[in-house]
């Protein structure tokens, strides 16, 4: 299909209505019924959710109160109740699901496993014994660093069984990275692997523990090594146990401990507009009812669904969209290991085939990058059981939009742009497929019991179409985050100082349409979508600086065809500048530092070096003006104000 035709489609038929053939068979099939639902939200917020709760999940004890605002914007769900995370997931599934599949796995080597409810039963019962061997209770911090296999599926739930708060940490970071998160959740116990596969090359996890321990941690008292690339490492005595000897002797049997609604399930790390990560604290009944509606709402899971969600378990979409959710549901889940381009860029598509995958979600990082090897390579698949796609991590662009409509879901399938954070904990703004039109590039509207709005500098909702504002929720919700760990005035400020703690600041700017869908239009902080993946670019920055040559540094986003958005930094040394700002060995240790610094994830796509910054005469730095050089945009903003205006030929090329 031509871009012409793209645009016409874009312009000519902005929407596309629900299959016929989908609507059929989807758990919400009209737009009367949505509305059903939303005006049930809206008659009675709090009872709408308490209602859910009561209906999605399993209890121990039921709750009392549905909602508790007394201490907003710490607010809490489902008080006095108890239940447990991992019993919703996994006990409850036995007695009519036992011998499904709940996880199919591939290796980036091909090698393949299905395990079905009781079996993954067994196995988290045998390591929450194993957990709680090694000492570990109820409220104890759990780091979990692996590579995308089911064991990291099964210390998660194992953690939540036992009342463990776990902190997963992407193993794609680095040791230093790893060591912050660590001290910062003052972890009592490390999870790891010996090694991950990724990209052909095994990904040396224990190694990276190893450092990020001998550098600190002093919490730690035991590291479980589970084997699974099988090459020597270190295993320090008295510490280090592998997880083939610790679950050895253990029962398959583990009784779940009950604990109360808001007990925290579990702390992830993400980036802020300052140099430290955040610790977003999430509840266990608030949370897994998000997961578990949305599974139902958004992805329309049923009994026979194959379910792929290709996030890892490092980041939330991991957490939510393969860690639990899928499971709450009784659903079959796929694992990938490794990338999806080994031994080529058909792998995502040859998995789908081989595994009968009917429900596929990526981010549109992954999709731009498939789509730019064409057509014909999908085209070599059966992609037949496929009947739903979404998209995660970042707006998509309308013409990867349409290649992943046309070529992967044949114009047959629903796509589901979802928006939603970390902090939200699971969908906010997403389409209900049997119900919902789509238009490519939107979110489309929020779903039922979320009070999403865009709103001017004032706090005052924004009625003229497609004037952008802040997008921020009004209400709350019981799958949002409860505070950032170790510094609740950090939440206060971050997500309610704005608006006089009235609304929940999502950090994004937004539009709505003559039909008042959503549209993201970016961050609203300094912080960078790399891939999907959020990252501050003050962390960024502080790498750089940590280096012995650097005396400041600037980071910003430049759009990027693949990623979204490219990390570029602007470098003043402690010497003097390089002849012409050229330096391709400086520029290769300073990316090469950065990567040790933070992760791969991080590494600045682009080095510039100059005298000095864009800076005000007091002493500010003009982000704008970087970010326009670095977009190769003409420089339209005022530059009277700068203390050398001379400097923009530097940061520029030209001199």
């Amino acid at each position: 299909m031509s871009h012409d035709r793209i645009d016409s489609i874009l312009q000519e038929e902005r929407q596309f209505a629900p299959p016929p053939a989908f609507t059929r068979l989807a758990r919400i099939r009209s737009a009367s019924e949505l509305a059903a639902l939303r005006d049930r939200a809206a008659a009675d917020h709090t009872g709408f959710w308490a209602d859910l709760a009561r209906g999605e999940l399993s209890w121990h004890s039921p709750f009392q109160t549905a909602l508790d605002d007394s201490a907003a914007p710490r607010y809490q769900w489902f008080t006095e109740g108890t239940l447990n995370v991992s019993y919703n997931c996994l006990d409850r599934q036995l007695a009519n699901r036992g011998d499904k599949t709940a996880i199919i796995f591939e290796g980036e080597s091909g090698d393949t496993r299905r395990i079905t409810y009781a079996e993954l039963h067994r196995e988290v019962c045998r390591f929450a014994n194993a957990l709680k061997a090694q000492g570990v209770v109820k409220g104890d911090r759990v780091v979990i660093y692996m590579p995308m296999i089911p064991e990291a599926v099964i210390a998660m739930q194992a953690c939540a069984r036992i009342g463990a708060i776990h902190s997963v940490v992407f193993g794609g970071f680095s040791a230093e990275s790893l060591k912050d998160r660590i001290e910062d959740a003052g972890a009592k116990l490390l999870i790891t692997a010996d090694g991950g596969h990724r990209g052909g090359k095994i990904i040396e996890l224990k190694a990276a523990a190893d450092k990020a321990l001998s550098h600190g941690c002093a919490s730690i008292e035991k590291v479980i090594v589970y084997k699974r690339s099988g090459h020597t490492i270190n295993m320090q005595a008295g510490r280090d146990v592998w997880w083939s000897d610790a679950v050895a002797a253990q029962a398959a049997q583990c009784e779940p401990l009950w604990v109360e609604s808001e007990h925290p399930l579990f702390l992830l790390y993400t980036s802020g507009s300052t140099g430290k990560p955040k610790g977003i604290q999430h509840s266990s009944a608030g949370y897994l009812l998000g997961a578990t509606v949305t599974m139902k709402w958004v992805f329309d899971i049923r009994d026979d669904d194959v379910f792929w969600c290709t996030a890892d378990v490092g980041w939330i979409t991991g957490h939510s969209y393969v860690a639990y959710g899928p499971l709450a549901c009784g659903a079959t889940l796929v694992i990938y290991e490794g990338s999806p381009a080994v031994p080529d860029t058909g792998r995502f598509w040859k998995l789908c085939q081989d595994h009968h995958v009917t429900i596929f979600y990526t981010a549109p990082t992954a999709i731009r990058a498939l789509m730019k090897h064409g057509d014909a390579i999908p085209g070599r698949y059966d992609l037949s059981k496929l009947r739903l796609l979404g998209t995660v991590g970042e707006p998509i662009n309308p013409e990867a939009w349409m290649w992943y409509h046309r070529i992967i879901g044949h114009e047959r399938c629903p796509i589901v742009d979802t928006w939603w954070q970390t902090e939200t904990g699971a969908h906010m703004i997403a389409p209900v497929p049997g119900a919902v039109p789509t238009k490519p590039g939107s979110c489309t509207l929020p779903l039922p019991g979320i009070a999403a709005d865009v709103v001017d500098e004032q706090g005052n909702s924004i009625t003229k179409p497609d004037k952008g504002g802040y997008l921020v929720i009004k209400k709350p919700w019981p799958f949002m985050l409860r505070t950032i760990w170790g510094d609740h005035d950090r939440y206060i400020k971050t997500y309610w100082g704005k608006f006089g703690g009235k609304y929940y600041l999502a950090g994004d700017s937004a539009r709505r349409d003559q039909d008042d869908y959503f549209w993201i239009m970016g961050r609203i902080d300094d912080v960078l979508n790399v891939s999907g993946h959020r990252l501050g670019t003050m962390e960024v920055e502080s790498a750089l600086v940590a280096h012995p040559r650097v005396a400041e540094a600037a980071v910003v986003g430049r759009p990027d065809d693949i990623k979204g958005e490219a990390i570029f930094a602007y470098v003043v040394l402690k010497g003097e500048r390089p002849a012409g700002g050229v330096d391709t060995a400086l520029t290769e240790e300073l990316r090469a530092w950065v990567t040790e610094q933070i992760g791969a994830i991080a590494k600045p796509d682009d080095i510039r070096y100059a005298d000095n910054l864009p800076k005000t005469r007091s002493g500010k730095i003009m982000r704008r003006l970087l970010r326009s050089i670095a977009a190769g945009e003409a420089i339209t903003q005022d530059t009277s104000t700068l203390e050398n205006e001379a400097i923009l030929l530097q940061l520029q090329g030209k001199q």
